[in-house]
């Protein structure tokens, strides 16, 4: 069995858009505020992470000639 509630037909009901409908408070200011301070901590140590990194991560051409020999794979232990 389900229970419904009947709408009212009083037309007190302005469907959300109250006297403060669209207002925002300081704390969302100050919120918004904290995220873009934040945001631009994060870009600043993002680009010197990326500042440190080589152009490329391709071996160098005399290395890559087969001059060296190649790795061994680490050995599976049962």
């Amino acid at each position: 069995m389900v229970a419904v509630q009947q709408p009212s037909n009083t037309n007190d009901d302005k469907g959300g858009q109250g006297e403060d409908f669209g207002k925002s408070s300081p704390v969302g200011l100050v919120l918004l505020v904290l995220f873009f301070i934040a945001v631009f901590f994060l870009v600043r140590s993002m680009n010197k992470h990326l500042k440190k990194l080589p152009a490329s991560f391709d071996e160098p051409a005399e290395s890559a000639a087969g001059t060296s020999a190649p790795a061994e794979s680490p050995k599976k232990k049962d």
